[in-house]
């Protein structure tokens, strides 16, 4: 979605002949969020088939699921470190490769435990991109727009949501409905997973046509590389040297050790650093990666036919790229933190419905019919709450809340924490569901009614300031 140049000039605007520049940057590089976004989901569409094809039970099949997650948190972790080292490009086609890779490991196993070592490696990637596309969006774009542009990366990790949904179906087409059945010599679920090759070197190839984040080349000391391209991406004004000095300045004050500068008298951290935790968290423990890791499953196990329950994952993705949209359009006109208490009250209203429905008893290995419209209706609009608040505002703060002496750092922390909770709830539904799929989602239910006074309380707005401001 292209943003109009429709808000007051600020210091650092870009021209609108330059934003449009900013927007195709910012746009290729979010091709990380539709690789992260793509493969998070797309293994929806091969859970059963793995089940079936190594014989194992809810626990294992869970663990083959949640294993990227490890790699997604280690990736997170380091990649602000790497990508201080070697600039944001060069995170990027480590990432791009670790994709490349995974796609064509994982449809190509020998057994269940190269696959989960596939997954693995393609987590590294994921944590990486998570990390490194909000990060350099934020750097490249214009204080008035950053919100919008930071945007692109939510947008994009939904846009690859749906494409490797509609993928799935696709290919559960051509297969006859049967995630086992044989395409060319390979399984359907093994093609699904194995088509994410493309857009992974489609990332890899844009890494080399677009620039240098302006701030890293300030850090390394280039200052007029740093300057060319502040010209190509903001244009060439009279404030441009006292931008170059403000830059410098900054990271100048906190040149001490990464890591080190996290440290704080909350717990041992900043209270800023603990506030990104803490929104990472919240946006995981509400559940919302149930709906694309398991959805098929989920809706199998309710008595849904296998190719409707591949259409309702791909109809849920549609209401997600809605629900960004939304976002994308009010993150810069109504703020970051009004978007994310509409979404938890609206999370929690829609999660406690599908708890009520998910209750009932089935009747012949269905929910009755009443409790099965409140259940679809009530995922829907999860998706659409959370897409419309959290889903965005999440990446868009994490790359513009911390001050720039430890963003990367509390970004790759932060983001580290995104994967934890993700691996937690991807670990332990297959379980709790078999326990009970309505107390699962009254868990998640809490969480969602316990992110609204977090986010009331320890939010701060940030739309409108400079980078160089926040802290």
């Amino acid at each position: 979605m292209t943003p109009t140049p429709s808000a007051p000039p600020v210091p650092g605007l870009a021209a609108p002949t330059r934003l449009r520049q900013v927007v195709l940057v910012a746009a290729a590089a979010a091709m990380g969020g539709f690789l992260f976004g793509y493969d998070s989901s797309v293994i929806n569409g091969a859970v059963e088939a793995v089940r079936d094809r190594y014989d194992i039970g809810s626990a294992a099949l869970a663990q083959v699921i949640a294993v990227a997650l490890i790699g997604s948190a280690i990736g997170a972790a380091v990649a602000g470190r790497i990508a201080d080292r070697i600039g944001r490009l060069g995170c990027m086609r480590i990432a791009a490769a670790l994709f490349c890779v995974s796609s064509v490991g994982s449809a190509l196993p020998t057994g269940i435990w190269d696959l989960s070592a596939w997954r693995v490696i393609g987590g590294f990637g994921i944590g990486m991109a998570s990390v490194i596309g909000p990060a350099y969006i934020a750097e490249v774009a214009p204080p008035a727009y950053r919100g919008r542009l930071a945007s692109f990366q939510q947008a994009a990790i939904v846009t690859g949501i749906a494409v490797s949904q509609l993928v799935n179906w696709l290919i559960l087409r051509l297969a006859h409905g049967d995630q086992r059945g044989t395409l060319a010599g390979l399984e359907a679920w093994q093609w699904m997973l194995g088509v994410m090759v493309v857009p992974s070197l489609v990332y890899g190839l844009l890494s080399f046509v677009i620039p240098e984040s302006p701030r890293h080349l300030i850090a390394r000391g280039h200052t007029e590389r740093a300057r060319r391209i502040l010209v190509r991406l903001e244009g060439e004004g009279p404030g441009l040297d006292g931008r170059i000095a403000e830059i410098r300045d900054h990271l100048a004050s906190g040149a001490r050790p990464a890591f080190r500068a996290l440290r704080g008298p909350v717990l041992g951290l900043r209270g800023i650093v603990w506030v990104g935790i803490g929104m990472a968290l919240f946006q995981q423990l509400v559940g919302i990666n149930v709906a694309f890791y398991y959805s098929a499953t989920l809706w199998q196990s309710v008595g849904i036919d296998p190719g409707s329950s591949f259409l309702y994952s791909f109809t849920t993705s549609l209401v997600n790229i809605v629900g960004t949209v939304v976002a994308v359009l009010l993150v810069d006109r109504v703020g970051r933190k009004p978007l994310v208490l509409f979404g938890s009250a609206g999370m929690a209203v829609s999660l406690a419905c599908e708890a009520w429905a998910f209750s009932a008893h089935l009747v012949d290995g269905r929910l009755p019919h009443a409790q099965g419209l409140v259940a679809l209706v009530a995922a829907h609009v999860f998706v659409l709450c959370f897409a419309s608040s959290w889903g965005v505002v999440l990446w868009v703060m994490l790359g513009e809340m911390f001050p720039v002496a430890i963003r990367a750092a509390a970004l790759g922390v932060s983001s580290a924490a995104v994967w934890v909770a993700n691996w937690v709830i991807t670990a332990t539904f297959p379980s709790l569901s078999d326990w009970n799929l309505g107390g699962t989602y009254l868990i998640y239910t809490a969480f969602a009614a316990l992110s609204l006074p977090f986010a009331a309380k320890f939010v701060r707005e940030t739309r409108g300031r400079k980078l160089e401001d926040m802290g």
